[in-house]
């Protein structure tokens, strides 16, 4: 009994101690908060770009969006062609299904590379794609971290 009073004391402990330097942390970021980018402001997105580390969802976005190549490559999906101008909540069922079948068959280092192919064809992935890409590149990240 001794013993795990012990180890729930020291659980506790460490968990306050976490506890006060998230908030440490969070406290910092309100007293200097990151620049929010327009849309033309290059600079600011050069500036941006040097300072994300690939971990956070809006690195991610900002990333996969910018483009960083400029060679359109087709990774066995050019009947996407036809979706070039159609936004993003247009699309029917059928369509984003489509695009989802693309996007699972994709190696996970090919992923960052669609995206910025269909941004160059001019071709808007439906939302709830949008946002499975950004989980799936995000775990990609994480995972390469991780190792």
């Amino acid at each position: 009994m001794k013993g795990a009073l012990i180890i729930l004391a020291v659980t506790v402990a460490a968990g306050v101690i976490l506890y006060v330097f998230h908030r440490i942390g969070e406290a910092r970021e309100r007293r200097n908060p990151s620049p929010q980018l327009d849309a033309g402001d290059e600079e600011a997105g050069q500036q941006a770009e040097s300072e994300c580390c690939g971990m956070h969802i809006t690195c991610e976005k900002d990333s996969l969006l910018r483009g960083v190549s400029t060679e359109i490559v087709y990774y066995d999906d050019e009947e996407l062609d036809e979706y070039a101008g159609i936004a993003p909540d247009a699309y029917t069922d059928g369509q984003i299904e489509q695009f989802r079948d693309v996007l699972l068959t994709l190696l996970p280092e090919d992923i960052a590379g669609w995206a910025r192919s269909l941004q160059l064809r001019g071709i808007e992935l439906p939302s709830i794609v949008k946002e499975e890409l950004l989980l799936l590149v995000r775990e990609e990240r994480e995972k390469r971290a991780n190792n």
